[in-house]
Parts: C-alpha cells; structure tokens; sequence
C-alpha cells in the first residue's frame, strides 16, 4: 500500500501551491522529491502530514487517512528546526518520544545509542543552544528517527551539515531504509537524490514535471554526456552536427551529445587527431534533467 497521493491541490487564496499531484510511494523505499524554492515541495510534506488540509485530493498511508491515531508510526524532520534552545538534549528528546508513545527507559537506551553513533555521546547533558548548528540538526534527526518510524519524512536532511557529518546521517538513513522503513525526503543537492533513490518527483511551481524510477528517466531522456581528456584542442568537436553543448576542463571537454550514434561519430574525429587519455560515455546526470525540464538550474 505505501503512501498515496490522489489529485492532491492546495491553494492559498488564489495562488496555489501544489496543482493535481499524484504519487504512490511504496513501503520500504526512499522517494526523492527535487524543485527549486517555492516548488511545492514543504507544503506537500505539510499537507501528507495533516498539518495542512489538502484544497481537493486524498492522501493515504496504508489505506488510513493520516492524523493523530497514526503519529506513532511517523517522523518528520522540518526543515526549519525547532527544538528548545533552554531544555537538556536528553529532556528534549524524552519529552518528544512520550508524545510518541515511549517509555522514558526505551527513549534513554535509544538515544544512547543515537548520541554514540553520531560521535557527540557527550551531548546528553548539554543545552540544545550550547551545540553548533549542525549537532543541532542531528539532535532533531534522533528526535524524528527515535520511535522507529514506518513512515519517515526529511524535508533538506543534510543542509548545513559538513561533509562528514553529511556522510554519518546518510548512512543512517540507508540504515533506517534497510530496516523496512519508507522514506521520503527533499534535497537541494542532486547527487545525494541520485545516490539514495529509486524513485523521485521533480516538481516545479507546484506541479510534477518528472516522476518515476531514476533509472528509467534517465534512459529516457536520450542525451549522453561524453567525457575526453586529449592534450589537443578539442574545441572543434563544437560543430559536429548533434552535439549540444561543450564545456572545457582542466583535462579536456565534457560533452551533451544527442546519442550513442553522435558519441561514436565523436570517438572517431577525436582518435584521428591523437591519442586520447580518456573517453568515457556517461549517463546524463539528475542536473542536465532538471535543467532540461524546469528551464533553470537549480542550486
């Protein structure tokens, strides 16, 4: 059954936020959702969770409408974070647990092993404002990951997080996915959606412009991208018919080609020139799609 969202819309006024998606995002799996600032991202997290009612649309979690009955089998990490700056991060964290059902003496273990994981066991006893930015962020992760979620929702998980930082909740949700629960998480960064997900939503301005399994939107859409490192000029490739866009790097060209058949085309002008150090066919990235798709880059 999964999650699953029918001809959702919210509008605010006359302005709407989120036009007619529809998703199902089975048990067990991570699902990206991507869009630039104002897509419609949060509010749809806002609206799965009940905080916001849907203007038209049905969203289910197994059949069950989600409301309080069904918080205990849920988290959420906001992207705007909330904790309380003058409370103890163990009183924080057993003070949200019991509001999902746990006992003080399963919230203290788990959180032990939490705070021991994460690298900060120290933290216990210490004020959510005497901790940095980022240990405040992996505090409010443990607050939504701590009642073993069956449903996980993580708006922007990793912003503001350093890279090792970044690497240590990454392998936790892996972790939690790998467990048999269903994530479903926003990022700004294209490369942590490729890394994690099967499936994904681009949304832009509300509506989804791109939904289904990575794989399959990938071969889809046709385009390579070719990668060459020669110690010749290799600006000339520009104006071989079917090659779209050429950028230059330390070690050569990166290429958009329109095929397999332009990439061999390719392969041959470069191999009668001299010899060539790398030619390898790539996969387009998450980002040639989005820009393709949404007609900006997206940062």
């Amino acid at each position: 059954m999964g999650l699953v969202l029918k001809n959702v819309t919210k509008q605010f006024g006359s302005f709407t936020a989120v036009n007619n998606i529809s998703l199902e995002i089975p048990e067990k799996e991570m699902f990206g959702f991507l869009g630039g600032n104002g897509a419609g991202k949060t509010t749809t997290f806002r609206m799965i969770l009940g905080l916001l009612d849907q203007t038209e649309g049905e969203i289910t979690w197994n059949g069950r409408n989600i409301n309080y009955s069904t918080s205990s089998e849920i988290g959420y990490l906001p992207e705007e974070r909330g904790l309380y700056p003058k409370m103890k991060v163990s009183e924080q964290i057993v003070y949200l647990a019991r509001l999902r059902g746990m006992s003080k003496n399963d919230i203290l273990k788990e959180l032990d092993y939490w705070l021991e994981r994460f690298k900060v066991p120290d933290y216990k006893n210490k004020k959510v404002e005497e901790l940095s930015k980022g240990n405040q962020q992996k505090i409010q992760f443990i607050a939504s990951v701590i009642h073993k979620p069956k449903l996980l929702i993580l708006d922007e998980p990793f912003s503001g997080l350093d890279p090792v930082n970044v690497e240590l909740l990454k392998d936790a949700v892996k972790d939690i996915r790998n467990n048999g629960t269903t994530i479903v998480f926003s990022s700004h960064r294209m490369e942590h959606v490729e890394e994690l997900c099967e499936n994904l939503c681009i949304m832009h301005k509300g509506q989804p412009v791109v939904h289904g399994q990575l794989k399959k939107i990938k071969r889809s859409f046709g385009k390579k991208n070719i990668a060459i490192h020669a110690d010749f000029d290799l600006r000339f490739l520009q104006s071989i018919s079917g090659v779209l866009k050429l950028r230059e790097t330390a070690e050569g060209v990166h290429l958009q080609v329109e095929s397999e058949e332009i990439a061999e085309e390719v392969f041959k002008e470069v191999v009668a020139k001299g010899f060539v150090r790398k030619f390898e066919l790539e996969e387009p990235s998450l980002h040639d799609i989005f820009i393709e798709k949404v007609g900006t880059s997206y940062e």
